[in-house]
């Protein structure tokens, strides 16, 4: 019969394995999220900027829209579009920008801000003159929240110049050069002293000029699809660093096992105190000092229990349940280890307690794994597999125990009777080669008498013994002289 004790102890065993589980699968199942979502991610990333290169292919230079000299800057609307959409997507935000395509104040919006792009390079402003030119014509642009979009070199240039004092702009070259010049400072700075648009009303375009020339959009937007991969395999990785163990989880399904293990270990103490005949208000301090002895161990077996689980599940390909099989099954192996030591039971008697523990460490790993498998409610099916696998066993083992000495026992008396009856056998065979030895042994004797006659006569006798063929043997004078001289 089985031990209620015992089965309520193996349950608990079995529930912080399956909890432990339950974090692993949280952990694997966000990672396995993480990557379909990020698939959908890449691929609609991929399909804006394959879009916007349609669209330009198409609708702008096909179409020829703008002509040679405006041309670019419809390009860069679309591939502001597309490349801005890509980014945010690439990161599973969404769509953000819509190209309007109207001719109006307005060529793009993200969300509910208008966006006026300028790409210009005449006039060495870096597009102010044409912010200029745009914001007398809808003097309201700005005062209703609308934005200039610039290229991104471009802005680079003009916050430099922005924020860079006179001293400093003094040292700058006095012609175009390889760099900003002095010209360059006052005409940026006197843009924004006219104080129509402020700086937090420029923003800079994901591209820069030269990136959306007719000849030079197509590998801008190529190269861009290799940044989005690349971008995708970081977020990837980012997102399997973030799924690997970690020591403070680690830490927290000790400290639990610890708890729930130690609990259990206080109620079944208590239990036992009572079965005993003891009420509660009956304890005295050495009752509750064995019950704190055994709630102590409790949760330190609980403990290297949550450690190991954890650390088996997650660094080796071994299951919950079996992981905490073979913590259980080290437990019960070093116990009777500490036993053989005291002299508390010899070799034989370990050995046979180390296969028991094992056998029904291994069951119960068993049953809560088939449990869950067929109950996945986390802890729920461990625990029903376990209880259902342990009673089964112990019924079986019961049975199996009362047959095996019924066997054993009838095992014994055919061997005894076997042993008997070759005993005979064997004593007959004895007497039998005592007889034959004595007969080769008087042959033998005559064969090498001193007597030349009886010693001929005995090789004679013994030769014929050993089984040589009569007519070759020399028993007489003249198959002898025959044998030698012929």
């Amino acid at each position: 019969m089985l031990d209620p004790q015992k089965l309520a102890k193996t349950n608990q065993e079995q529930a912080v394995a399956a909890w432990v589980n339950y974090l692993n699968q949280l952990r694997l199942d966000n990672l396995l999220s993480t990557f379909r979502q990020q698939d959908v991610n890449l691929r609609d990333a991929l399909a804006s900027v394959d879009e916007a290169i349609r669209k330009i292919d198409l609708e702008v230079v096909v179409a020829n829209r703008g002509g040679v000299k405006g041309m670019h800057g419809f390009i860069a609307e679309v591939a502001e579009v597309g490349v801005g959409n890509a980014r945010s997507q690439i990161l599973g935000e969404g769509a953000v920008y819509k190209w309007v395509n109207d001719n109006g104040p307005v060529d793009l919006m993200r969300g509910s801000v208008e966006i006026q792009q300028k790409f210009v390079a005449a006039g060495g402003r870096f597009g102010l003159g044409a912010v200029t030119e745009h914001l007398e014509k809808y003097p309201d642009f700005v005062t209703s929240g609308g934005k200039y979009q610039i290229p991104g070199d471009h802005f680079d240039v003009i916050r430099k110049l922005y924020d860079m004092p006179r001293e400093e702009a003094g040292r700058l070259l006095t012609g175009r050069g390889d760099g900003p010049s002095f010209r360059d400072w006052e005409r940026v700075q006197a843009f924004f002293e006219e104080g129509s648009v402020g700086i937090e009303s420029l923003e800079p375009s994901t591209l820069d000029y030269h990136e959306v020339q007719r000849g030079a959009y197509e590998p801008t937007l190529q190269a861009e699809k290799d940044t989005l991969r690349s971008t995708d395999q970081t977020l990837r990785n980012d997102a399997y660093q973030t799924s690997r163990p970690k020591l403070k989880e680690g830490a927290k399904a000790t400290l639990i096992a610890a708890a729930v293990e130690g609990g259990t270990a206080f109620i079944l103490a208590v239990v036992q105190k009572r079965r005993e005949g003891k009420k509660l208000k009956d304890f005295t301090g050495d009752d509750w000092t064995d019950i704190a002895g055994d709630t102590g161990l409790g949760a330190v077996r609980g403990g290297v229990r949550g450690l190991s689980i954890y650390s088996l599940t997650n660094f080796t390909a071994t299951s919950a349940a079996v992981a905490s099989s073979i913590v259980t099954a080290a437990f019960g192996i070093a116990e009777q280890a500490n036993k053989l030591r005291r002299g508390q039971i010899d070799e034989l008697e370990f050995i046979e307690a180390a296969e028991l523990v094992s056998l029904e460490a291994a069951v119960s790993g068993l049953s809560s794994f088939v449990g869950q498998a067929l109950i996945p409610v986390p802890v729920l099916g461990a625990v029903i597999g376990n209880t259902v696998g342990m009673v089964m066993y112990s019924a079986v083992s019961s049975f199996l125990s009362k047959r095996e000495a019924e066997l054993i026992a009838r095992y014994l008396e055919e061997q005894r009777v076997l042993d008997e009856h070759l005993a005979a056998d064997y004593q007959e065979l004895i007497d039998r080669l005592d007889a034959s030895m004595a007969d080769y042994l008087e042959v033998l004797e005559r064969a090498f008498s001193p007597d030349v006659e009886v010693a001929f006569l005995g090789s004679v006798e013994l030769a014929l013994a050993l089984g040589v063929a009569a007519d070759e043997v020399l028993d007489s004078e003249q198959r002898t002289l025959t044998y030698f001289l012929d």
